[in-house]
Order: structure tokens, then sequence, then C-alpha cells
């Protein structure tokens, strides 16, 4: 006798959760709630929008490099049973060129940064991380909080090449925002430096 098929969660059972308490996303078929983040994971995470933001979250042109869009914690439907809320994500102007006003955003983004957090590493390192490759996301980056590491992927036909491991106490350029120079440890807490960017 064979079990009945496992029915697939999709944005119709997300939406259905009560806003004020959908911080849940569907990974592999199955609604899950999202780890509540730790003051690390927190501070990691504004850090990083922080960062990427002043130089890149506008028009192309000037001072900064500009073409980005950035949002934390959005809606992102991927595939019809795989919609995630990455901790930071971006699209680049030229494929969005506003950012949308209804949930979940439908355009794939072209980066995604996941912040680990204990109860959600194996969904981040693992789950999440192959939909954003079959899905062609091409910049995905890890922030562990936990051992204070910054790792970049760039997707590849055959899975995403590590780009870049740094840790704190190091200077990077990470791409796809290598136009800038900025320290790792301002993710986990240390002041930028003054001439930071």
């Amino acid at each position: 006798m064979s079990l009945p098929a496992r029915k697939l969660a999709t944005i119709a059972d997300l939406l259905a959760v009560p806003e004020a308490q959908r911080f849940h996303e569907i990974i592999d078929g199955e609604l899950a709630p999202k780890a509540m983040p730790s003051p690390k994971h927190g501070g990691a995470q504004a850090s990083l929008a922080g960062i990427v933001f002043r130089p890149y979250n506008r028009r192309p042109g000037g001072r900064w490099p500009g073409g980005w869009w950035f949002a934390t914690e959005v809606e992102v439907q991927l595939e019809e049973h795989e919609v995630y809320r990455p901790d930071v994500a971006g699209w680049r102007r030229e494929r969005l060129p506003e950012l949308p006003d209804k949930t979940p955003i439908v355009v794939r983004p072209d980066w995604v940064c996941e912040v680990l957090s204990v109860s959600n590493t194996r969904n981040d390192l693992v789950k999440k991380m192959r939909t954003y490759h079959r899905c062609k996301v091409p910049h995905h980056w890890i922030v562990d909080p936990m051992n204070e590491v910054l790792t970049v992927h760039r997707w590849m036909d055959d899975g995403y090449l590590n780009v870049l491991t740094a840790e704190r106490g190091e200077r990077v350029r990470a791409e796809p925002f290598d136009a800038i120079t900025w320290s790792v440890g301002a993710l986990f807490g240390d002041d930028p430096d003054e001439d930071e960017q």
C-alpha cells in the first residue's frame, strides 16, 4: 500500500498565515517558521545592509556605483514551492526598474545573503543554496556570525564557486560589490573605518 502524496505548500498557504505572524518560508514544499534572529545575527544583517546600501542603492552614475535595489526579509518566490525570506537581497535596476509593492517578489534576485543561525544552518547551506543555484541567482553570500566569517559564491553551471572566504580582521572587495573595500569585522561589531568605501 502506497502512502498518499505529500501536499506541497504554495504561496496561498504562506499568505494564509496572518501577516503579523508570517515570519515563515516555504522550503522544499514545507511551510517552515524562520529562525528568530539572535542579536549577533541581527547586527550582522543590519551592518551588511548598511555597507552595500549607501554606495549601491541608487541610480548609476555620480560618486558611487549605484545600480541596485536592496530589501531585507522580503518574501521572494523562486519556484512554486520555494518562497524564501533572504536576510538581504539585491536586484540590479536594469532587471527590476522599481521595487514592487506586492509580496512576494517574483523576479529572481541578482544577489542574496543569508546570515546563519544555529537553528537555520542546514536550510541555508543545503536546501536554500540548492534552490538559489537551480534558479540561477548569480551571487550568493553566507555570513556566519558564530565563526565571524564571510563566504562569497558565484554561480557556475555545475554549482556555486567559492570566490572569497574572509574573516574578522580582513578587508575585502566582494563581488558583485567589488567597487568598494570594507572591513569584514564591521559585520561583527567592529567600527567601520572612517575611509571605508
